[in-house]
């Protein structure tokens, strides 16, 4: 059996940063177990699976297909940098000849369109709540020491714990902070945590970033993200509110590091941009 695989770079427009997500266009239905086995194998943050959604589709004329994403440890709900890898493949390699795709998954309909050198996903906006600091004080502590943290947020819908740090931090302090994202495993008690999201504000004024991110998941198997889609849905939120702005710009200060261009549109959605660049194209064969 051969299944054409690629490796796409998301939320950046140079190979080797950015966050690559390996993308699978699956012509016919697969054994379940080898979406977790091909996942596993490419052990990259996740691996995207697009699938055909009736006979006759095809890859280059179709708008509407299946979609499914899969950490080397666990299927996941939703994958924002993993969606922008799997349009890039139907618009730039596959040219899919429509203007805007659409994805059945786990999180509901995703749209995917492009607007000149970005690519437009159309999220759901998740919000976070208020979360009481003694439930999570020993996670936070695992994961910042004794940094002045400003405000706590937890997002049922994504399992995200969200913590700002203090504003008195810059993007550099977030940036040069040592994590062990392994020790969260037994530092987290409440059982309800997906993932972490740190986050700084940005220095709005003029053209920097609105805010800096970082995101770790251990809990599904990836300890770092470097730039993660599905967390700008809950921070697109949360920033919205805090800035008063619509219109935000936001850096994941991962290693790789990656930018997201945010439109917050009511609804309980958000559009987040970002540009890739295809840096692998190959068949897995088994």
């Amino acid at each position: 059996m051969q299944i054409p695989i690629f490796t796409v770079d998301a939320f950046t427009n140079r190979p080797f940063s950015g966050n690559p997500a390996a993308v699978c266009l699956l012509e016919n239905d697969l054994d379940e177990d080898l979406h977790q086995k091909i996942a596993a194998e490419m052990n990259l943050s996740e691996t995207a699976f697009i699938r055909k959604l009736k006979p006759g589709d095809d890859f280059t004329k179709s708008s509407c297909f299946g979609l499914r994403w899969f950490t080397p440890a666990s299927e996941v709900p939703l994958c924002g940098h993993a969606t922008l890898a799997s349009a890039a493949v139907l618009f730039h390699v596959q040219k899919n000849t429509n203007s805007v795709l659409t994805f059945v998954t786990l999180s509901g309909e995703l749209k995917a369109r492009q607007v000149k050198d970005h690519i437009v996903l159309d999220l759901p906006l998740y919000t976070a709540y208020p979360q009481e600091l003694k439930e999570v004080e020993e996670l936070i502590k695992a994961a910042v020491g004794d940094m002045t943290v400003q405000d706590i947020r937890y997002s049922p819908d994504t399992k995200n714990l969200l913590v700002r740090l203090s504003d008195t931090y810059d993007r550099s302090v977030l940036e040069n902070l040592k994590v062990n994202a392994q020790h969260f495993l037994s530092a987290e008690k409440t059982g309800k945590l997906k993932g972490l999201i740190l986050t700084v504000k940005g220095n709005s004024s003029g053209k920097g970033h609105d805010f800096y991110s970082r995101y770790f998941a251990p809990w599904v198997g990836v300890l770092e993200d470097p730039v993660t889609g599905s967390a700008h849905a809950v921070l697109s939120s949360y920033w919205s509110e805090q800035l008063g702005k619509k219109e935000m710009l936001a850096f994941q200060c991962s290693r790789r590091g990656g930018e997201l261009k945010i439109s917050v549109r009511g609804e309980g959605r958000v559009d987040v941009a970002g540009q890739t660049a295809v840096v692998l194209k190959g068949h897995l064969t088994f």
